[in-house]
């Protein structure tokens, strides 16, 4: 399963320290910063299991900064004969 937050992180060595926190809390994620992004995303995969997005959300508010997951735009056009 991968999740993607948008931040405010914008220095590249707050997102190490925010990626190294995360891996001592949740071990079986990986995550990865596109600070170049206008939304600063945020990627989360999980191993195995559900992506504790609300708990992200409080460590990086804990820590200073904003997160939000950002949901799908999926845009579906049905055609009718």
């Amino acid at each position: 399963m991968i999740e993607i937050f948008k931040t405010n992180v914008e220095d590249p060595n707050e997102a190490a320290l925010l990626i190294g926190q995360m891996a001592k809390i949740f071990s079986n994620y990986t995550v990865n910063f596109d600070l170049q992004d206008c939304d600063r995303v945020m990627r989360v995969k999980c191993k195995k299991g559900k992506i504790d997005s609300e708990n992200i959300i409080a460590l990086l508010f804990l820590s200073g900064f904003a997160a939000e997951v950002l949901e799908d735009e999926i845009k579906i056009s049905l055609t009718y004969s």
